[in-house]
Formats: structure tokens, C-alpha cells, sequence
């Protein structure tokens, strides 16, 4: 056997091991790569050979990973992203970017911020066409069939690549009603006796405060009389005097140049949320994708610096 064979066989075993726990079983990992459970049983065992380890304790009725199955599973993630953008780079090189490509974006920054470099994309790649779907949900990608998906928040599913465009800035708003004529505060502290509204998918219950120049944080129970998945019906009840609101910066420059929002304690900042480019693992990734991710991370500092993000 030589050297390339042994090191493709490797590949081979690692992406079934990855594969077995993400499915749950060997027999749901047998169902999912066209094969037999002792086969998918056999590779197991040939990759525990090849390492000297034991990476799943397996019963009759149920499997958990070994400690050294979990530092290997990290391992194997790390490889098998890099080797598959290797062979996608490799394989697609001469090939020039075309076909479908869907992409799903959140509702308020896929229907603003992200046009710009979206119309850049498909007038730099002619024989690509874009599904652009907006919601706001991490999409399952093999059934909805969806190449990408841009996300706000943390990634916690193991089963896809996640690469980080961004962070997007947070601040605290209210409306001039809202205040009745009052000073603007000047502590966190003075926030709470003030009615809040939340984007739930972010701020459920409670709102952690920064000062930009010291580093003190404090953390603001809350109990939001208007709560919504949605970051422009937050920001237009907010207008409208309904109560005060953390919400990204990017979305408020208009509001806030007429007067119709209030930039509340300028020094303290809600926490960051991270913008990624999320897509599901695979053995190769077509030029549209890799084209795309491309002119995405290659477009996002200018799109920070024009909407105020850092």
C-alpha cells in the first residue's frame, strides 16, 4: 500500500468516526454513508488500531465517547475542514464560479448591510444566481438544500463550519418621550427602573453592561413589556417611546441622526454578537460557495467601518 493510500485511508476512518458521532450510532452513521454497520464497525476499529486508542465505549444499548475520543474528535474536525478546502481548492481551481447558490440570511442585516456585497458578488460572477432567503432560524442545510447560512450569535452545532465575519456592536436606546423630559442616565443602575423591550433571541432576561474605558460590568435583570425575534420591531417600538432597548448600532444611524432615539450612556456597550458564515461539512465545495465566502469576509471591514460597527 502506498504512503498517498494509507494517508487517503486515514482521511477515510476519521470521517466515518466523525460521522458515527454525529449520527449517534453505528448503524444511523451505516444508514447515512451507504453502507453495513459492521463495516462502519470495522473502520472504528481499524482507526482505535492506528491511534492505540480506545475512542467509544460501545454496550448493547448505547455509546459514549472516551476521553480520548473526545480530544480525537476535535482533531478530526480540525483535518477534515482543512483537507476538504484543500481538495475544493485544488479540485475547482480552473473552474470558474456558476449555478445556484442559497443562502440563508437573518431578516434585518440580509435585507440591508449584506446587499451591497451580495450585488458585488453576482455582478463579479455573472453565471451565478443567488436564492436569498431571509429568516432568522439556523436552517437544517441537507433538507432545505440551502449551501450557506449567515449567522447571528454563537455556533453551538458541531456539525457544521462556522467562520467569523465579524463582531457587531450593541448599544442601549430609548426615545426622547420615554425619558418625559428627564436627565438621560448615567448608570447602567438608573436603567432599571425604566420599561424594557428585547430581542429575545439575544437579551430574554437580562442585559450585561461594559464600560468601554474602565472594564466595569454590571449585569441588568429585566422583564421586557415587548419582546420579539425581530430587530426592527424592537427598534420601532423603541422610537415610537415604548421603552429602551439594547439593539446592534448598525440598524439605528437614521434614528439616531434625527433625534428620533437617544444614544443612552455612550460609555457602556452590550456585549458583542458574533456575525459567521455557517455551511455544513462536505467532500468538496463547489467555486460558487468558496467564491462567495471569499468576497463576504472580503467586503465585511468596509461594511463595519460605513454602518459604525467598530
Amino acid at each position: 500500500m502506498t504512503d498517498a493510500r494509507t494517508a487517503a485511508d486515514r482521511i477515510d476512518l476519521m470521517q466515518t468516526f466523525v460521522r458515527i458521532v454525529e449520527a449517534g450510532s453505528l448503524s444511523a452513521a451505516a444508514a447515512q454513508l451507504g453502507t453495513t454497520q459492521p463495516t462502519i464497525s470495522r473502520r472504528l476499529q481499524a482507526l482505535e488500531r492506528e491511534l492505540g486508542l480506545r475512542l467509544i465505549q460501545r454496550t448493547t444499548h448505547a455509546m459514549q465517547l472516551t476521553e480520548d475520543g473526545e480530544r480525537c474528535l476535535v482533531r478530526a474536525r480540525e483535518l477534515l475542514a482543512h483537507w476538504n478546502a484543500l481538495a475544493s481548492e485544488v479540485h475547482g481551481a480552473q473552474l470558474a464560479p456558476e449555478g445556484t447558490l442559497r443562502v440563508v440570511a437573518p431578516h434585518a442585516i440580509g435585507q440591508q448591510q449584506l446587499i451591497a456585497p451580495l450585488v458585488d458578488f453576482l455582478q463579479r460572477y455573472p453565471r451565478v444566481s443567488v436564492e436569498w432567503l431571509l429568516h432568522d432560524r439556523t436552517p437544517d442545510f441537507i433538507a432545505e438544500n440551502i449551501d450557506c447560512a449567515i449567522h447571528v450569535g454563537e455556533v453551538s452545532e458541531p456539525s457544521v463550519i462556522a467562520i467569523k465575519l465579524a463582531d457587531i456592536r450593541c448599544i442601549v436606546v430609548a426615545s426622547p418621550a420615554l425619558l418625559n423630559g428627564a436627565a438621560p442616565p448615567t448608570h447602567p443602575d438608573e436603567l432599571a427602573a425604566l420599561p424594557w423591550l428585547a430581542q429575545r433571541t439575544f437579551y430574554r432576561s437580562e442585559v450585561t453592561l461594559t464600560h468601554a474605558a474602565s472594564g466595569e460590568t454590571v449585569r441588568l435583570p429585566i422583564q421586557p413589556r415587548l419582546s420579539t425575534d425581530n430587530l426592527y420591531a424592537v427598534r420601532n417600538a423603541a422610537s415610537m417611546g415604548l421603552g429602551v432597548c439594547a439593539i446592534s448600532a448598525w440598524a439605528l444611524q437614521e434614528e439616531l441622526a434625527d433625534g428620533r432615539l437617544l444614544h443612552l450612556l455612550p460609555q457602556w456597550r452590550a456585549h458583542t454578537l458574533p456575525l459567521y458564515l455557517v455551511y455544513p461539512h462536505a467532500r468538496h465545495y463547489p467555486a460558487r460557495l468558496r467564491s462567495f465566502i471569499d468576497c463576504m469576509r472580503e467586503a465585511m471591514p468596509a461594511i463595519l467601518s460605513e454602518a459604525g460597527l467598530i
